[in-house]
């Protein structure tokens, strides 16, 4: 049975839910990723983000979720000078990307540390989201639950260190999956669970043999399921 949130759709600052609440979605996951003060960012957009980001206010509402704020956020109809104020150099680029959804983003960040990650993602209806990239790893990530994500070298043992790790704290795996360059170099474990997790949880996983880096990801949530 459906609840009023499903039938209603997502809360959000408008326009659209695809536009804006998805957007904003985007990039917060984007933020979360970096796990830092971002201090450049270069957004690509791609189809219909592209031809109508102004008019639907997707730049405010990436830029938004790059800041922190959430789609039902009132900050986000003044994300663009929000981000001025901060010192966030910013620019947005058109893109076309085959066969990728109309509502695609490339976002590339700079934190204040000189960190840079790249996240490709689309909002695919309902203010839901798919991030389907990160860096040169392919994924599937929609926020809707807390995720580890694990950057490790390719050699048995590792998966199963981390989901004894994970069992140990008695933390539940609802999706996990195991992207690689190359068999036997660099690969990425993305584990999405029930619960979220602690600092001892990412501590604990990054002393694995071979572990390159651990970092978790909170839920920030979904939109309607229609």
């Amino acid at each position: 049975m459906r609840g009023v949130f499903d039938i209603i759709g997502p809360v959000m600052i408008g326009p659209s839910s695809s536009h804006t609440a998805g957007a904003a979605r985007l990039g917060l996951m984007a933020g979360k990723i970096l796990g830092e003060n971002p201090v450049k960012a270069e957004i690509l957009l791609h189809g219909s983000f592209a031809q109508t980001y102004r008019g639907h206010g997707t730049d405010k509402a990436l830029l938004g979720g790059i800041l922190g704020f959430a789609p039902e956020d009132m900050r986000l109809r003044e994300a663009l000078d929000i981000a001025a104020q901060q010192g966030l150099v910013y620019s947005f680029a058109p893109v076309d990307i085959p066969e990728a959804h109309p509502n695609t983003a490339i976002i590339k960040l700079t934190g204040e540390s000189g960190r840079v990650i790249q996240v490709e993602g689309a909002s695919v209806g309902g203010g839901n989201i798919r991030i389907t990239r990160i860096g040169d790893f392919d994924v599937d990530l929609t926020g809707k639950y807390p995720a580890l994500i694990i950057v490790h070298k390719d050699r048995p043992g590792v998966v199963n260190r981390v989901t004894s790790i994970l069992a140990r704290y008695k933390i539940n795996i609802a999706y996990m999956r195991v992207s690689r360059k190359m068999r036997g170099q660099e690969a990425m474990m993305i584990l999405e669970t029930d619960d979220e997790l602690s600092t001892e949880v990412v501590e604990d996983c990054s002393e694995i043999p071979r572990l390159l880096k651990a970092f978790a990801i909170p839920a920030i949530g979904g939109g309607s399921t229609i």
